[in-house]
């Protein structure tokens, strides 16, 4: 069992981490849109818009998390943009993994993203709990 003190290390580290995740991940929109534009199911319209729209989301999102006033808020954002990306998964799969020959995993790679989203999910919930400076 680890001590009170380890977990809040460990609980600081962990909504650090994940802060920096969605800046990172938010910016990345920005510096290398095609790739996420490629993402996007040809159903969804105005793909330029998403792409800068969930950027700036994430990136929002990831700052607010590293803040004790809006925290719960970023987790709740993250969270329905998690939900929000969840097509693109899909999309991925049905493609098997291969969007377009800039971007193309192994089809285990585009099975184990989806399940990864609601390990990210769980870890927002988590920044939403643990709601403390």
């Amino acid at each position: 069992m680890l001590s009170k003190t380890t977990k809040s290390i460990f609980n600081k580290i962990l909504l650090w981490a994940t802060g920096l995740f969605y800046i990172v991940a938010g910016c990345n929109h920005f510096i290398h849109p095609q790739t996420y534009l490629s993402l996007i199911p040809p159903y969804f319209p105005a793909h330029v818009f998403l792409n800068i729209l969930s950027g700036a989301v994430e990136i929002i999102s990831g700052f607010f998390l590293l803040y004790v006033r809006t925290r719960k808020f970023a987790a709740v954002l993250i969270i329905l943009l998690l939900i929000a990306f969840l097509p693109a998964h899909v999309y991925m799969i049905q493609k098997d993994g291969c969007i377009s020959a800039a971007l193309c995993v192994p089809a285990w790679v585009a099975w184990l993203r989806l399940p990864l989203q609601f390990v990210l999910m769980v870890v927002a919930w988590k920044a939403f709990v643990w709601n403390k400076g």
